[in-house]
């Protein structure tokens, strides 16, 4: 790849991601001199936290996080940076020349660019945990009903259940609420004692607490009932949701089944929390370590968001999941970092109350840790990978039979092998895998990454290749 893309755009820092992380790195090293791009799959900056609303509805009632993206794009349009958006960020390897290459899939004839510098901004992702009827139309996860919400001012449709752990459980609940849907339950495997240990860290931030604590006292006055230290165990229905069976949980999430519910409904919103979304600082080869209390694999960084790999810094959720209001200060020490390598220069970004914040982050993170009993929720039928249709079944034959990592239950199953790359399923691999060798996360390790790191069209694989001036040789004769 590198040889074709000798004269491609060169950049002093390319930013992948345009949220609150990688908006912030990029404004802060354009202001400071530096040619900067930054790239986003998105229509327009705020990532998934502040995501903006669809055109169509623009003359809704502005939320104080919807403000706050605003405020975002508003700060990014007068600095002037480059922006590339609905643009898919699908290959990154080190040029010749030291620098670093950036294949693209977007909407205009530009492929590739090349850049002295990559900030890794990329996010989190979704951590669902399988049970069965999870692939029902209907089910959608917790963070992706707020991306329906937060653009569409769209509820679920019908009555739904909203169930998994952590504080965006009740985040969606009230969104539901708030825009006219209708919340069936609520199911949380957390306890009140789980919320109760997280107090202290949250007081450190009352604002934040005081919005938390008003999304639970709006549902309990709309007595929506609220399943504490329940699970889903079975998601109900034919083609499409009709209910679901809760059932209690104990100290290790582990289902007690004789404590069994059914609730009709007709969507469910679910999940167990964020992942680092590390497939982009994975392909350039950078250091990784596990983590539970950032949110499992993170690349190893210095205090600033400097790599192992020399020109790659990550910033935000997929450097650990701490939640939107440290992203903002991490991408500025990010943006401060290259500055120092490029420049010279020490622009001061600073880290007002970065400590506080990163405690009340990781207390969040903490509530959405898996524990060993949730691997009872999913039985032998329960389909782990949906792109591949691999089920449960399929992979614990495949670990008695030796397999010991991803790559080797990848190799004998296909599992992580469909469109998504892995990113749903490959997770739950490793959990069964550790459940069923007593191996460690760090032990079992991570799947080898390769490129694309999202399905493209082979008209951007191909790049500028002429088929006419292909060596083909004629017919040969009879």
């Amino acid at each position: 790849m590198v040889s074709s893309l000798i004269g491609c755009n060169m950049y002093d820092v390319v930013v992948i991601g345009a949220g609150p992380a990688g908006a912030n790195a990029a404004i802060d090293a354009h202001d400071h001199g530096l040619r900067v791009l930054l790239i986003d799959e998105g229509r327009d900056a705020g990532g998934q936290v502040w995501r903006p609303k669809s055109g169509s509805i623009l003359k809704a009632s502005v939320t104080s996080i919807e403000r706050k993206g605003n405020q975002l794009r508003e700060h990014l349009q007068k600095s002037e940076v480059k922006r590339k958006f609905e643009t898919r960020v699908w290959h990154i390897e080190k040029s010749d020349n030291g620098g670093w290459i950036v294949g693209l899939s977007g909407p205009d004839d530009e492929k590739q660019v090349t850049s002295r510098t990559v900030i890794i901004a990329t996010g989190a992702q979704e951590r669902i945990i399988p049970v069965n009827g999870w692939t029902l139309p209907g089910v959608l996860g917790l963070a992706g009903s707020t991306a329906l919400m937060k653009e569409n001012l769209l509820p679920p449709h019908g009555r739904s259940i909203v169930a998994g752990t952590g504080p965006l459980v009740f985040y969606v609940a009230s969104e539901i609420q708030r825009l006219g849907g209708n919340v069936t339950a609520i199911s949380t495997l957390n306890s009140k004692l789980d919320w109760c240990k997280a107090l202290p860290s949250m007081i450190l931030k009352p604002r934040l607490l005081f919005q938390g604590l008003c999304w639970v006292l709006s549902l309990y006055l709309k007595r929506i009932p609220i399943f504490w230290r329940t699970g889903i165990i079975t998601i109900e229905g034919e083609n499409a949701v009709e209910g679901v069976t809760i059932t209690k949980v104990d100290k290790d999430w582990a289902p007690k089944k004789d404590h069994q519910r059914y609730i009709p409904c007709e969507s469910v919103c679910y999940g167990q929390g964020l992942l680092p979304e590390i497939s982009a600082s994975r392909l350039t080869g950078a250091d990784h370590y596990y983590d539970e209390k950032l949110g499992g694999w993170v690349p190893t960084i210095d205090d600033l968001g400097r790599t192992s790999e020399k020109g790659i810094y990550a910033c935000g959720d997929n450097a650990g999941i701490l939640g939107v209001t440290v992203a903002p200060i991490s991408g500025k020490r990010a943006a401060q970092a290259v500055i120092e390598d490029l420049k010279g220069e020490n622009p001061g970004a600073g880290q007002s109350n970065l400590k506080m914040m990163q405690k009340f982050g990781r207390a969040m993170t903490v509530l959405n840790i898996p524990r060993s009993g949730l691997i009872k929720f999913i039985d032998d039928e329960t389909e782990i990978c949906r792109c591949e249709g691999i089920t449960k079944r399929d992979i614990d034959h495949e670990i008695a039979h030796g397999a010991q990592s991803h790559n080797a239950v990848k190799s004998g199953t296909r599992c992580g092998m469909g469109p998504c790359g892995g990113r749903f399923c490959m997770d739950t691999v490793a959990m069964l895998t550790a459940h069923h060798t007593s191996k460690t996360r760090e032990e079992i390790g991570l799947p080898t990454a390769r490129p694309p790191l999202r399905p493209v069209i082979l008209d951007t694989l191909s790049g500028d290749l002429d088929y006419d001036d292909l060596p083909i040789p004629g017919v040969s004769p009879l």
